[in-house]
C-alpha cells in the first residue's frame, strides 16, 4: 500500500471517528434539554393592556393548589376605577377602587382551584369612561 493510501485510510477513519463523537454529543444534549424541561404547563400566566390612560397588568398564578390573582392598575391619582373579576363564568369581586396618591390600585385575591381549565375574566372601567376586559385560561 502507497503512503498517500495510507494517509488517506487513516483521515477517512478520523473524520467517521469525529462525526460519530459529534453525533453523540447531539443526542445526549438533546436528551438534556428534555429532562429540563419542566413536567407541566407554565403556572403563571400574565397580561399587561391599557385601558383610559391607565395601565393593567392582569396576572394569575397556581401555587399550592389555589390560584393567586394580582392585579395592577396604574393610572392618574384619585381617578376611580370598577374591576369585575370572574372566575369560571361566576363574579367574585365587583368593587369601585380610587386610585391613591401615587396613582395605583393593588389588588389581590385567592381563589380555589376547580376540575377541568380555570377561566379568569378582568373586566375593568373607569367611572364615566372607557371599559376593557382580558380573560386568562389556566389548566
Amino acid at each position: 500500500m502507497s503512503p498517500t493510501a495510507r494517509t488517506a485510510r487513516r483521515t477517512g477513519r478520523t473524520a467517521r471517528r469525529a462525526t460519530a463523537t459529534l453525533g453523540a454529543a447531539a443526542l445526549l444534549a438533546a436528551a438534556t434539554t428534555v429532562v429540563a424541561a419542566p413536567a407541566h404547563a407554565d403556572p403563571e400566566k400574565e397580561r399587561t393592556f391599557r385601558v383610559a390612560g391607565a395601565v393593567v397588568d392582569f396576572k394569575v398564578e397556581k401555587e399550592r393548589g389555589r390560584f393567586d390573582i394580582d392585579i395592577d392598575l396604574d393610572a392618574r391619582p384619585g381617578s376611580r376605577w370598577i374591576v369585575v373579576l370572574k372566575h369560571d363564568a361566576k363574579r367574585v369581586l365587583k368593587r369601585t377602587y380610587r386610585a391613591d396618591a401615587e396613582g395605583e390600585v393593588e389588588i389581590n385575591k385567592l381563589r380555589r382551584n376547580t376540575k377541568g381549565k380555570d377561566r379568569f375574566k378582568l373586566w375593568v372601567k373607569k367611572t364615566g369612561g372607557a371599559s376593557a376586559s382580558r380573560t386568562i385560561v389556566m389548566r
